[in-house]
Formats: C-alpha cells, structure tokens, sequence
C-alpha cells in the first residue's frame, strides 16, 4: 500500500504553471485587462498572490473594536434617549454630532452649553463608554462644555476614554475658513489640551479627519496623505508650544472612512498605522499604537433602494475592524433620507454586534498579516500615501496646500475619474444605476426637519485663513436626481416618464437587451413599456403609437438588427417616434441606423447619465399633457 501524501502525487504549482493554465482560459483575452484591476489611485491589484512574510507593524490593542453610535437628534431629550437605547442595545461608544457639523448632515445636537451637553448625556456614565465630540467649527466651544460637565459631575477625566475630536484643518478643508490665521490657531490648540491635561485629561484631543477628502472623491492614498499631513501638522503645533513629543502623539487620533471596497478599505487602515510609525520614528520616538477611529462613506450611501446601504455599510465595518479600527461608527442605512429612527440605528448597531460576538473578527489583531495580497496592497497604499504626504509637505504643510488650492485641484481630478466611472456604470451603484425598483416603497425616518445652520469656526478671530471648500458629494446624486424628476412628474401627472420597447424577433433573440435597456432607462427613472416582440415593422409602428410613449428604444440580437433594424427604425420614425435608442452598438449598422431615425445607442460603457438626462429631458418635453 502506498503512503505517499495525495499532494506530493502531483506537480508543485508554481506562478509559471497557474500562468499558463490562465492563458489557456482566457483565450487570447488581454491578462492585463481581464484579471487586473486598479484601485481608485492607479494602484495594481493583482489576481493572485504568494504568501507573504507579516511585516511587524503597531496593532489595535488585544480585544474587538469599540461598536461607536452617532447621536444626532436636535432635541436633547431625544439624544439622551437614542444614547441610552443605544447603550443599552450593545454600543460601546457614542458619537456627539453636534448642529452645525458637516457630519451632522444638517440634523445635530442643539448645544449651547454645559447644561446642553448634560441634557443631551442624562443617564450616560462617561466612565464606562468611549465619547468622541464631533462638533465641526465649534470644536474648541464644545470641548470647554465637556469639560465643565465633568466638573459638575465630578467625573475624573483621567477614567475616562474621551476624543475631543478638535480639528481645525477639517474645518478649513470642509468648510473653506478656519476663522483665524493658522499661527493663531495653533496656540489656542496647544492651550486647550494644556487645560484639559491640567484637569487629568489622557484621551485624545485632536483628530486628523479624513472625511472631507474621501466625500470629495478622494482615493485611498490622498485620503491617507491629507490624514497624515494634518496629523504632522497638530504635533508640530503641540511640540511648539513645549510638548515634548512622546506626549504630543497621545493627543492624536485619526478617522478614515471605510467603504465598501473591503480590500482596499482593510489595507488603508493597516497602512495608516504603518506611515504613523514612520512618522514616530522620525521624531526619534518608538511607534506604538496610534488612536484610529472609522467611519462608514457617506458618499457610498443611496436614498434609493436605501436596504442595500446595509450591505454596503456592513461590508465597510467588518474591512475596518479587521483592518484594526479602535471604533467603528456605522451611518444608519437612511442616513442619506432624513434623520433615522430607531430601527434604522438599531440595524447599523447590529450589524457590527454580529460582527463582533458572531462572526469573531475582533478576536485577532491583524488577521491580514502574511497575506499576500494585503500585504502587497497595504505596501502600495502605504507608499502612495508617503508621496502625498511628502507632496503636502513640499507646499508647506497642509493649511498651506489647501489655501492655495493644491490639495483641491489633485482630488478634483480623482474626483472627475469617479464621477465618470459611475456614469458609465464602471463602477455600479446597486439600487441607483444597477437594479433600480421604480415601484420601491418610501422608508420611515424621524419626522424631523433638517436645519442646515452655518456656524462660525471659534478656532480664532480676524485674518482668517481662507481656501476653496472640499465638495461633499455622493456618488448616486446625478441619478437620483433624475429619479427625482421623474416621481415629481408622476405625482403631476398620474404617470412616469416612459420608453416602449421595440422588440423583434422571438423572446430567446431580444429578452436579453430588452431586460438591460429596461433597467438601464429605470436608472433614470423612465418606466419600460414591453411587449412579446415583433417581425412587422408595421404592428410595431401600431403599437407605440397607442402606447403612448414619447421614447422607443429597439431590443434584438445583432442577426435579427441586420435583418429588421433599419426597418422598424424607418416606420418608427414615420410613426411618429421622435427619439430612437438601440440597445446595443452593432458597429456595421451605425450609420443605416442613423439615416433610418435612431438618434442614440444603449450599450455596456455608454455614458448612461449623460444619455438619460437628455432622455428624460425629452420625455418629459414630448409627454402626452
């Protein structure tokens, strides 16, 4: 009997082979263009990876991330309540977004003191939670209330885990003013957690925010080196007004977003706690853990079919978590509708509790170390974001790059790049250019108002730094504003925007484009008008005249076009049909096509927003009154 082991039977596998047996699959495709794919900074990410050597780096401290919770009602009554039902439901860590905040989404807490601040935290026993402030331009006002409420209560800040979440260059980028000159600011920085050191305070006081960046489409590497840049520029600050910096860096906390791009997202929060280290070591300091905070992507979130924002978002949180986040706020998946009741905050707090306590992916620090492709894809991110840092600091450091602009014009770019993927559908956004249910019904939120009210930063008064605003935009707006459009015109009208489809041939020749060009003009909010197909060009033509549709669009395979297309265009035409579509680009037929009256072509790469924004223009113009 033969003992050999079933694996030593066969041929080592090695890169070689695998490569082979790849170009036999792929049939003489491009490898380039079919297996590799980039990341939103150009960085290659390949289909397959050796194993890796871990590379030693800082790791979360031993334990699951903290499950952090937004409390956001502009009443204080309420956010005592959401903060208690939260608590209680299993959070651990509370965030304050206070009215005014760019996170707040134009909702917040309505904070005017230090009786404000108790209202809003009656019954939270600070000692035993993570608090972080987000309170936007009014960082440092909102700091001095807290710390006023600890005083009352006779709380002791050194047992407390507490970010003041102070961040003025946030502010700048968000918002476009800082309200004073930065050599201004900078002591007011240092004073402030001089006096809460006074105090006993040990948390964190300054946050390095990467969300003004990613909202404006910043990608993995800019994020990070705008983080970085701000980070370097809060110890630079605290080390002038006579830190030492072994306790400057214990002031510092960073926030990344977390979206749903898992591998990506897991690499950039290994990679942050890499370029930190760096960063340490360079100041003749030891690297330890660096505070990271995450929170999921504003600008991945959809109103429309908003449940899959529960994948999105849970998808986001298990990546950061794994990726080694101290805290992980889940945005509830109405977040982008209106102000979420509880069950929409009860769902994003669930998930992360699944996460955690189901699925155990906080048992391990850095379950990504030795794994080939992240390891070579932090590697990338890591060094992409050390030349965006270096580029920051080369234009004097980051309130300098974005007075001037030079921070705006480098994302605008990225930003550009996004918003053309996403019309063209390279990047799909489920629910909103994928898979859009006209008949979706409307989600409950809070029957608040939103009440966008400016505040005026309290970083400084007089000369005030002053730069072009990073925009906040999510990625589905375009399409929902069409979807907008449309529903306005059926609450007008009784009905939506239409397009009938023009199908030849049997059901096994069209079905296939038919169903793409339905969902393809749903996205747009244009209702698909179908039928069984035709061979008549003449029945056809009968049956969009009495369907009513301002729109056509012809559905067929490439022989039965060949064969009929220029004919059911040309009695379309005479039937009336202003706007012929074609689903599909059969490349010999393009200009018969044209002649015979289609205007446009449906097609996989096609720039779908542009094409139905005129689309729906024309609907809406031509529609019966």
């Amino acid at each position: 009997m033969n003992d050999t082991p079933l694996a030593d039977l066969f041929e080592p596998a090695d890169r070689k082979r695998w490569l082979g047996l790849v170009e036999t699959a792929l049939k003489g495709q491009d490898f380039e263009k079919k297996l590799v794919s980039r990341t939103a900074d150009g960085l290659r990410i390949e289909p397959l990876y050796p194993l890796a050597e871990a590379v030693a780096q800082p790791v979360r401290a031993p334990g699951p991330w903290r499950i952090a919770q937004r409390v956001d009602h502009p009443d204080s009554a309420a956010a005592a309540r959401q903060a208690l039902t939260d608590l209680e439901g299993g959070a651990d860590a509370l965030v304050l977004a206070f009215a005014g905040a760019p996170a707040a989404r134009g909702y917040g807490l309505t904070v005017e003191s230090a009786a404000d601040l108790e209202a809003a935290l009656s019954g939270v026993m600070l000692s035993l939670i993570n608090l972080r402030l987000d309170a936007g331009a009014r960082g440092l006002e909102a700091a001095s209330w807290l710390r006023e409420l600890a005083a009352t209560r006779g709380e002791d800040l050194s047992a407390c885990d507490i970010d003041l979440g102070i961040d003025p260059v946030g502010v700048l980028a968000a918002s476009g003013s800082l309200g004073a000159v930065w050599r201004d600011v900078a002591p007011r920085l240092a004073a402030t957690v001089t006096e809460f050191d006074k105090a006993g305070f040990t948390g964190r006081a300054l946050l390095a925010d990467g969300r003004p960046y990613h909202e404006a489409g910043a990608g993995e590497a800019a994020e990070l080196g705008a983080v970085l840049a701000t980070a370097v520029a809060y110890l630079r600050a605290l080390e002038a007004a006579g830190y030492d910096l072994d306790r400057a860096r214990d002031r510092i906390a960073v926030l990344l977003v977390a979206d749903a791009d898992e591998f990506v997202t897991l690499a950039k929060f290994r990679a942050i706690r890499r370029l930190w280290a760096r960063v340490e070591q360079a100041c003749g300091l030891d690297p330890k853990p660096l505070r990271v905070h995450a929170e999921t992507a504003w600008r991945m979130m959809t109103r429309r079919d908003p449940f899959v924002n529960i994948l999105r978002t849970g998808m986001a949180a298990a990546a950061a978590g794994m990726g080694g986040a101290d805290s992980v706020c889940v945005l509830p998946y109405t977040q982008a509708i209106g102000l979420p009741d509880a069950f929409a905050r009860r769902v994003g707090r669930n998930s992360q509790i699944v996460l955690i306590e189901e699925s155990h992916l906080g048992r391990v620090s850095d379950p990504a170390a030795g794994a080939g492709g992240f390891e070579a894809l932090t590697g990338q991110i890591a060094e992409a974001a050390w030349d965006a840092f270096q580029a920051i600091e080369v234009e004097g450091g980051i309130v300098a790059s974005l007075s001037v602009g030079k921070i705006q014009r480098r994302i605008e770019v990225l930003r550009e790049a996004k918003a053309k993927a996403v019309a063209t559908r390279r990047i799909p956004v489920t629910g909103a250019t994928e898979f859009p249910n006209l008949a979706e019904k409307p989600v409950a939120v809070l029957d608040v108002a939103p009440a966008a009210t400016p505040r005026a930063s309290n970083f400084g008064a007089g000369s005030a730094v002053a730069c072009d605003p990073l925009p906040s935009q999510r990625l589905a707006e375009p399409f929902e504003a069409l979807r907008d459009a449309s529903d306005a015109a059926l609450a007008k009208a009784g009905k939506r925007p239409s397009v009938f489809l023009a199908n030849l041939g049997p059901l096994s020749s069209f079905n296939t484009r038919a169903t793409f060009a339905a969902n393809a003009f749903a996205a747009g909010g244009i209702e698909a008008i179908g039928n069984d197909g035709f061979t008549d060009p003449q029945a056809l033509a009968a049956a969009f005249r009495a369907s009513g549709a301002p729109l056509v669009c012809l559905c067929s395979s490439d022989p039965i076009y060949a064969e009929q297309a220029v004919a059911a265009a040309e009695a379309l035409a005479q039937a009336g049909a202003g706007t012929i579509y074609l689903a599909g680009r059969p490349a010999d037929l393009i200009e018969p096509l044209k002649a015979a009256g289609v205007h446009a072509f449906l097609h996989a790469g096609c720039d779908l927003l542009a094409l139905l924004e005129e689309a729906l223009r024309r609907a809406l113009r031509n529609a019966p009154r």
